[in-house]
């Protein structure tokens, strides 16, 4: 078995490879495509740089911008990625018009892709890589852990309040896995717009044995996870120096919440689980091909790479798009012309910059 990925594994350097390897581990090939393949090459020739005929294709969410002309046409089914749910929403739904199959990383989203017209999305979380966080307990020599941006209020709290890693240094994916396993505690503090995010560094947290501190509502609660049981949530901003310091006095209960969210994380939310879902998905599928955009024009399913191209900055491969769209329909080419005209007025304020 063999699943083509549309782009390589260091485009997104945490989700893929935790794929690619946990695929691997199940015996099924993971293969992905090379640099050199236009981003708007037709998928009759992506396919035609494989040995063999894969099983399905997926498409990810990276900083490979591939989208095959043609996908909707597929006779391989075909899964699309949306990790970011929350953002650009309706364009992402728009986008995955052309694909079988919706994973959304954030739980009601499948819902809002379905009521939009895609029966092919269900819900699929982060996960963890449970080799980074095995092996003997670590000395938990930081209070507070925290890895990522610190332009939040909370992070100007003087610094010599708690015991932390140096949060001003990079990490590497393994390196941020081992801060957390040498912390007691880790404060996760959302967007101002996705506050309730269920985000990839809650589950590393969990993964960690780290105690979670996150806001509420949360995600988390909707996936089986139960405040106070498997981590611990806060209301407002400034319950979390109080909260800090309760479970830094309460090894015990600390200990305790700990222990559980690692369990369940370790349980159900790592790759080989994800894959074992995809994997389950395919094969009850089966032959059925549920890409709205199978029952579309031509010229409406390039409207749909049209959008992604402009969406993602690449106004020439947007333009060739076009040239198959204009006069194929009055909406489609008054539609494809404003996003054209939108692609290009960025593309010249970037280079006005």
């Amino acid at each position: 078995m063999n699943i083509l990925c549309l782009c390589r594994e260091e485009h997104h350097w945490k989700l893929i490879p935790g794929y690619a390897d946990a695929f691997r581990r199940r015996g099924v090939d993971f293969s992905c495509v090379d640099d050199s393949i236009p981003f708007d090459a037709s998928l009759d020739d992506v396919l035609a740089t494989c040995p063999t005929e894969p099983y399905a294709i997926f498409h990810f969410e990276s900083a490979h911008p591939l989208f095959p002309i043609g996908l909707q046409n597929s006779r391989i089914p075909t899964v699309c990625f949306h990790p970011d749910t929350h953002a650009y929403t309706r364009r992402r739904i728009r986008w995955s018009a052309v694909f079988d199959h919706v994973a959304v990383f954030h739980p009601g989203y499948e819902e809002e892709f379905r009521r939009s017209g895609h029966p092919g999305a269900f819900l699929l979380p982060h996960a963890v890589r449970p080799e980074y966080f095995e092996g003997g307990e670590l000395p938990r020599e930081f209070e507070i852990g925290w890895v990522g941006q610190t332009s939040g209020s909370y992070y100007k709290m003087r610094s010599q309040e708690f015991k932390t890693n140096d949060w001003t240094r990079p990490y590497t994916i393994q390196e941020v896995a081992e801060v957390y396993r040498r912390s007691r505690i880790v404060v996760n503090i959302g967007g101002d717009h996705v506050l309730h995010d269920a985000n990839l560094r809650v589950f590393e947290v969990l993964a960690s044995g780290a105690l979670l501190l996150t806001s509420l509502p949360s995600e988390l609660t909707e996936m089986g996870f139960e405040d106070g049981k498997h981590f611990v949530g806060y209301r407002q901003g400034g319950e979390i120096i109080g909260l800090v310091q309760k479970y830094l006095n309460d090894e015990a209960g600390r200990a305790r919440i700990a222990d559980a969210g690692r369990r369940l994380v370790l349980s159900e939310h790592t790759y080989d689980r994800r894959v074992d879902c995809l994997l389950e998905r395919l094969e009850r599928t089966g032959e059925a091909r549920t890409a709205p955009a199978r029952n579309w024009s031509d010229a409406q399913a390039r409207l749909v790479a049209l959008d992604f191209f402009s969406g993602h900055g690449l106004t020439d491969c947007a333009a060739r798009q076009f040239r198959h769209v204009a006069g194929h329909g009055l909406r489609e080419t008054i539609e494809g012309a404003s996003l054209l005209a939108r692609s290009w007025a960025k593309s010249l304020r970037k280079k006005l910059k």
